[in-house]
């Protein structure tokens, strides 16, 4: 609908993606303490003990925003460079 009354690419994507980006990242808010946690309660019973590295919940969300960011940007770019017309043809 918004391509309909002028709606650019851009406006379209950012507007697409936007939601998407706030859910990984408050996913990520919420499982980096959470599995910190885990992990370091299971690795105390081992003898030979490790400390968890912060860069390994970093990589992990990056990669999870990386793989989000592609995913949803292919959708968006063939929802907004699809012709406006024939959905609005087919949904009256």
């Amino acid at each position: 609908m918004r391509k309909v009354l002028g709606a650019g690419l851009r406006d379209i994507m950012v507007m697409l993606t936007s939601d998407f980006v706030r859910l990984v990242v408050l996913a990520n808010i919420i499982a980096w303490p959470l599995g910190w946690l885990l992990m370091d309660n299971w690795l105390k019973d081992f003898a030979y003990r490790i400390q968890i590295s912060w860069l390994v919940f970093i990589a992990a969300g990056s990669a999870a925003f990386i793989i989000a960011i592609a995913t949803i940007s292919v959708q968006a770019i063939k929802a907004a460079l699809m012709n406006p017309i024939k959905s609005l043809r087919t949904e009256g």
